[in-house]
């Protein structure tokens, strides 16, 4: 459950030809911009360009707005081939305007059964060498596992965040023993469960995965050159900013980010005359700060940036801004703050000290205990009156960005990992055919 600590090491490209079969399921896929998308399409397209045939299968695009984008059919499978080697489908799905914790249940479990089909046929018409589950949604985990064991094949499960715990955390639903109990069983089927820090991994651990079986990968920040002064001052006009600093938050707009607090930290930081607070982002908490920031100046409100905007949009934070509730300090490590600190700009959270979140802005921020607002704004204004200590942090992230998360590093253990589990399994079963033939 350790993270290599070496140098990137850049695997060769391997023959046109796919040596194995990978079969991936996940909730999101480019083209949606944020969350676990760019995660599970970069693994995606990095294991298609080693030599793999990948197939994944998805949802249709809805993440972060809730909404299907324009020009998407409604309840029709949609199979693209967006790179060689690599294959994605997306499946129809009901979608939410108003995603509450029954409503979101519903929706991944419709998920699950649009996806059936495609898996269980993919499993017996061309058996994948290894099938891989980037969760949320955990509600799909059971049919990754069924296409596993029809193909023979071994079955990964990835934790982007504790989706039960988080979910009792803000408020959408209860204690909820069975689905405790369902949730136990289902991680215990998978040969391999990974999740990306090492206070999770003990929480996996806790609920009955045997340790052997745990694996430490950790999210990555993706690479991107500081902006040009240009770039940022564009930005600026486009977005109306003319304050000298900025506190950016940019990223999904739900629960789990505490975003209920901002109002009270727009009104706090109203003597700051120099400091506009922007919110980027999509999700159920937009309309809330819309409606803030018609009653606070200070506040602004806009969508989610172009990916190819995303180096500027970083840049033009004097502090980045990432709020968590304190109930979700180890069950969600926030993939934004990867990017946050690669952008060389420092981090200002909350979370509470021994947490993972608490250990990854050391060094490279400050962090507030959790729902503290006012120990948010001391610690801002300190930040926004000392540039010398700012370039500290922010220098320090940056390094952090590329000493520990490393997108070669980590994706290279991603395919040195699952070639082991592959080969673990091949054996055994060459093993047990052995055995069979054997008088």
């Amino acid at each position: 459950m350790t993270v290599p600590q070496s140098p990137p090491r850049p695997l060769p490209l391997s023959p046109a030809r796919p040596v194995t079969r990978t079969l991936i399921l996940g909730l999101n896929f480019a083209p949606e911009p944020i969350s676990t998308a760019p995660y599970t399409t970069r693994l995606a397209s990095y294991l298609a360009r080693h030599g793999h045939s990948v197939h994944v299968v998805t949802a249709t695009p809805y993440f972060p707005a809730w909404a299907r984008p324009t020009g998407w059919p409604r309840a029709r499978y949609v199979t693209r081939t967006p790179a060689a080697n690599l294959r994605v489908t997306h499946c129809p799905h009901y979608i939410p305007r108003r995603p509450t914790g029954l409503r979101r249940l519903v929706h991944q479990a419709s998920f699950a059964l649009t996806a059936a089909p495609v898996m269980i046929a993919q499993a017996l018409r061309h058996p994948p060498d290894r099938v891989v589950v980037i969760a949320p949604a955990l509600v799909s985990a059971p049919l990754g596992w069924l296409a596993a064991r029809l193909a023979g094949a071994p079955a990964w499960l990835h934790l982007q965040d504790l989706e039960l715990d988080a979910a009792r955390a803000t408020g959408l639903i209860g204690p909820a023993p069975l689905a405790t109990r369902i949730e136990r069983w289902v991680l215990r089927r998978f040969d391999r469960v990974s999740t990306i820090s090492t206070q999770m991994c003990a929480r996996v651990a806790a609920k009955g995965v045997a340790p052997h079986r745990i694996q430490e990968l950790r999210n990555w920040a993706e690479p991107m050159p500081l902006p040009t002064t240009a770039q940022m001052t564009a930005l600026r006009r486009a977005l109306g900013i003319t304050t000298p600093h900025v506190l950016l938050y940019s990223g999904a707009l739900g629960r789990k980010q505490g975003l209920e607090a901002i109002p009270d930290l727009a009104h706090r930081l109203r003597h700051r005359r120099d400091l506009t607070l922007l919110i980027c982002g999509d999700g159920p908490m937009r309309s809330m700060l819309e409606q803030a920031a018609r009653d606070h100046p200070n506040l602004r409100v806009a969508p989610l940036q172009p990916r190819d905007r995303l180096g500027a949009l970083l840049g033009l934070a004097t502090v980045h801004l990432l709020p968590q509730i304190a109930d979700a300090a180890d069950l969600v490590l926030p993939s934004k703050l990867t990017n946050m600190l690669a952008s060389g700009r420092p981090v200002l959270a909350t979370a509470a000290p021994g947490t993972a979140l608490a250990a990854e802005v050391a060094g490279c921020g400050v962090v507030v205990p959790p729902g503290d607002t006012t120990a948010l704004v001391v610690e801002l204004d300190l930040l926004l009156q000392d540039p010398d200590r700012r370039a500290t942090l922010g220098s320090a992230g940056r390094r952090a960005a590329r000493d520990r998360w490393h997108a070669d590093t980590i994706l290279a253990r991603w395919h040195e990992e699952l070639g082991r589990l592959t080969r673990r399994n091949a054996q055994y079963r060459a093993s047990e055919n052995a055995s069979a033939t054997t008088p």
